[in-house]
């Protein structure tokens, strides 16, 4: 169908006459006619710029096909990925798509649900969808969104917010013009029947899968029986096998009819196979695991099956299949086959049997399982498969890895779990992926027991500290309380699950919650503590990146994907922070270091621009701004004096005094020497409250002050500058975000914990306490072009790994540093003594791993997991 080129995007037009129509301005008739002249006459060429607030309502994603880029002509469409976006002026709804060149205002949560967008820009395009399409219409108002600008927040938050209606229904709303689907929404520029996850491929998205059988086939297959006392099988799978091998004619090249009736064993997650260069509307297969009395055998359900039967199926099920077609089975042994379900060529019946209605002499046997515990698990071979039950007391943050696979482009989305069962003091560590559960998945709250089926054992390569997780296989399920799973599933008999059913009786509620944790930045196995494994584990991976090679490689990063990265630097400051206390702090610089120009910039300017920040980025086409997150003072145009503790270093032991972080100053004057006209400057860092050993040289500080603070009013001043020393500028670091810090558990408003880390969340600093209050900021100046780099650095063991360090080590900075914690085996140090010691960081050079995790917009987390210290 091809679409009338001179229609345009018409909100703003739409609007617009729905105006004056309120205004009694037009009759319904002249707005009509309106309507009709402007789209007669608007020229494609020209596109539509709707200059009224829009919000986003929906946003849902879809794989490209071979005739997607008839519809992006001038557009280049890098990635696999195309994006419709539903729309809202609080009047009427429209369905557009995203124009390939945005894209990343969605990889990188830019625009998301909730946005509201300005400037918002259309031209018309064709759509994909046939009238006879469901969801499509005969005459569909089809748009490209092609430029905008994206603000964040829900209309009527800005005083110039056009959007005001809170209490709209949304759902409610009319389509705008011939735009309203006939049905559910479908994909506008591919020829696609459903749509993927926002953020994985694995999990289904939609209302059409369903929940519950197609009730008609059930309906015709209980007609089919009816008469029987009870199900018996007309064919089994032994046969089958048989049948094929041996070459028979009505199983090896047709279509089965007789009956099999089998029990699923072990069930798949959704395999999405769409691609580019392929046309397929419903792109899925499934594998089930099943067997009868006579042997087991796959069944490979194909396209729409999956769509109809997915979430109808689970392990444990008795199935019956009918019109179904034996093959050879993909990928293995010559003498195995697979049962191919599909829902044409022929169309296969599939019902589920209540196990009572099968005769006891054909009935499949039960599943099995191979729960081992946190004990056994130690010495569990390395590749077995086994199951887990345990109480979860730890449940990380949604995250996504690139694939390693041959096309490497999709991102694989996964959590850490940690579960307590009493049989030891190390608990089972889960890297758990997608299972296609995602109901299951947001409902892994601490204090649930979940129970994990089908998963392998992983080894740390480094045993220093014994460290080993366990992670998905192709058939993993997850389970837990709150679904009503457990008492469905026969599991609930074995004698493992009764033993850790014993021990959880046994437990208290309140050290339970103690201990229990949500989110924040996770990182397991621990890194080595040695330069010498750590780049021994490596190997084959990428060597040490420069700054601006580390800048672009994390500019590049999509929403909450995760990567480790290497470069060397030296330490030019380091910052204790405490969660909303930002402008309380201690910090320590490297004055020779922080002070310096850089080698790019022009050592005549007074003032060099800031360097490169890795904190926050923001693509150069991203709409919205992002703050900077690098600092570099001022060139010094006078010595300094050497401080006591080092004569390259200055350490700050200030007053608490609140500054005023958006004006960037203090109201303290100060004359710089040898710089007649200085400008004003801000007081030095600002630290805790210094404890009370200390309150003598606060008082003697603070009465010095008022000299400086008066300085400007001296008139002349002081001709003596040799014992005087100029406190650097106050540094611009913002605070740690909200995600990287895990939040206590709080078991009253677990839901809302629960959206909070999802992906696609929106954590509000403060909403919960968070399990970490203290964090360290590491400014980094890259050896090999001299960008600076914040990173946060977390000591705390709990933030890094479930287990502490085993070795003992001296809690120096160097020490600290190539541990990634403070050492048990000692008092860790004091945040003050700590920035007391930070001039052991002074010129060396070091080995660094920086762990990157986009966490939307422009903000990126960075944090420091290890330093090894680099010899000369």
């Amino acid at each position: 169908m091809i679409h009338d080129e001179n229609k345009h995007s018409a909100p703003g037009v739409y609007k617009l006459v729905k105006n004056k129509l309120r205004l009694n301005r037009l009759q319904p008739s002249d707005a009509a006619t309106i309507i009709i002249y402007w789209k007669t006459k608007a020229s494609s060429s020209s596109p539509a710029v709707c200059r009224e607030f829009l919000y986003v309502l929906d946003m849902r994603r879809y794989s490209r096909d071979q005739g997607s880029s008839v519809y992006f002509p001038q557009a280049v469409l890098n990635g696999d990925d195309l994006y419709d976006v539903t729309l809202s002026d609080g009047d009427c709804r429209l369905q557009v798509t995203l124009d390939p060149g945005l894209n990343r205002l969605v990889e990188r949560k830019v625009m998301q649900p909730g946005s509201t967008l300005r400037n918002a820009t259309f031209t018309p395009a064709m759509a994909a969808q046939l009238p006879e399409c469901p969801g499509a219409s005969g005459e569909t108002d089809s748009y490209r969104l092609v430029s905008v600008e994206v603000r964040d927040g829900a209309p009527g938050d800005d005083e110039d917010d056009g959007v005001r209606r809170f209490d709209v229904d949304w759902d409610s709303l009319p389509w705008f013009g011939s735009s309203e689907p006939a049905g559910p929404l479908v994909p506008l520029r591919a020829n696609r029947s459903v749509f993927l996850p926002l953020w994985n491929n694995v999990d289904y998205s939609g209302e059409a899968w369903r929940e519950h059988p197609p009730s008609a086939e059930e309906e015709e297959d209980e007609r089919d029986e009816e008469g029987e006392e009870g199900r018996r099988p007309a064919v089994t799978v032994s046969e089958l096998r048989d049948c094929f091998l041996s070459g028979h004619r009505a199983v090896a090249r047709g279509a089965v009819k007789h009956q099999l009736i089998v029990r699923i064993i072990n069930k798949s997650h959704l395999m999405y196979y769409g691609r580019t260069d392929r046309n397929c509307e419903c792109p899925y297969k499934v594998v089930l695991e099943v067997c009868d009395l006579t042997g087991s055998v796959c069944v490979v359900l194909w396209n729409s099956v999956c769509v109809s039967w997915y979430r109808c199926l689970k392990p444990g099920d008795i199935i019956s299949l009918r019109r179904y077609r034996v093959k050879q089975h993909y990928q293995a042994e010559p003498d195995d086959i697979e049962i191919s379900v599909n829902s044409r060529n022929p169309a296969a019946q599939i019902s589920v049997l209540p196990e009572s209605s099968v005769s006891t002499e054909y009935l499949p046997p039960e599943p099995t399982f191979s729960f081992y515990n946190s004990k056994e698990l130690l010495d569990h071979p390395h590749s077995a498969v086994c199951d887990v039950i345990g109480l979860l007391t730890f449940s990380g943050r949604p995250e996504r890895l690139r694939s390693k696979d041959s096309r490497g482009a999709e991102l694989l989305e996964y959590r850490w779990l940690q579960l307590e069962d009493g049989t030891s003091n190390q608990p089972i560590m889960v890297k758990l992926f997608s299972t296609s559960q995602p109901e299951t998945h947001c409902k892994l709250h601490p204090l649930s027991v979940v129970v994990c089926t089908r998963l392998k054992l992983i080894k740390a390569a480094d045993q220093t500290h014994g460290c080993s997780y366990l992670t998905n296989t192709r058939y993993t399920q997850v389970y837990c309380t709150g679904l009503g799973h457990h008492s469905e599933m026969s599991y609930r008999k074995l004698r493992p699950v009764r033993q850790f059913l014993r021990w959880l009786r046994s437990q208290d509620d309140e050290q339970v919650l103690s201990r229990s944790m949500i989110g924040g930045f996770f990182m397991y196995p621990p890194p080595p503590v040695s330069l010498e494994t750590y780049m021994k584990d490596r190997r084959g991976e990428p060597g040490f990146l420069r700054g601006a090679e580390l800048q672009r490689e994390v500019e590049r990063l999509c929403y909450r994907e995760r990567r480790t990265f290497c470069i060397q630097a030296t330490v030019t400051m380091v910052t204790y922070s405490r969660v909303g206390e930002e402008d309380r702090s201690l910090f320590w610089t490297d004055r020779a270091a922080s002070f310096s120009p850089s080698p790019s910039s022009s050592s005549s300017s007074p003032h060099p621009p800031p360097s490169p920040s890795l904190s926050s980025f923001s693509s150069s086409h991203l709409p919205l701004p992002s703050t900077p997150r690098s600092f570099r003072p001022p060139v010094a145009s006078s010595s300094s004096s050497p401080s006591p503790t080092s004569p390259s270093s200055a350490v700050s032991q200030l007053t608490p005094r609140r500054l005023d972080h958006r004006a960037g100053r203090s109201s303290c004057k100060r004359k710089q020497l040898f710089q007649p006209e200085a400008p004003r400057k801000r007081h030095p860092w600002v630290t805790l409250q210094p404890e009370q050993n200390n309150k003598t040289a606060v008082i003697l500080f603070e009465a010095s002050m008022e000299f400086l603070e008066n300085a400007d009013e001296d008139g002349d001043g002081d001709d003596d500058t040799s014992s005087f020393v100029t406190a650097p500028l106050l540094p611009v670091f913002p605070p740690v975000a909200a995600e990287t810090l895990p939040m206590r558990y709080d078991h009253a408003r677990r839901e809302e914990q629960a959206v909070t880390v999802a992906m696609g969340g929106r954590p509000t600093p403060g909403r919960f306490d968070s399990a970490l209050q203290d964090y360290y900021t590491l400014r980094l100046r890259a050896l090999s072009d001299g960008v600076l780099v914040d990173a946060v650095f977390l000591p705390q063991s709990s933030a890094s790994c479930p287990s502490p360090p085993l070795l003992p080590h001296a809690n120096t900075w160097t020490s600290v540093l190539s541990h990634g914690a403070f050492s048990l085996h000692a008092p860790p140090p004091s945040p003050a003594d700590l920035i007391g010691m930070a001039a052991q960081l002074t010129n060396q050079r070091l080995v660094c791993v920086l762990e990157a995790c986009h966490l939307g917009g422009p903000t990126t987390e960075l944090i420091l997991s290890r330093a090894f210290h680099l010899p000369n």
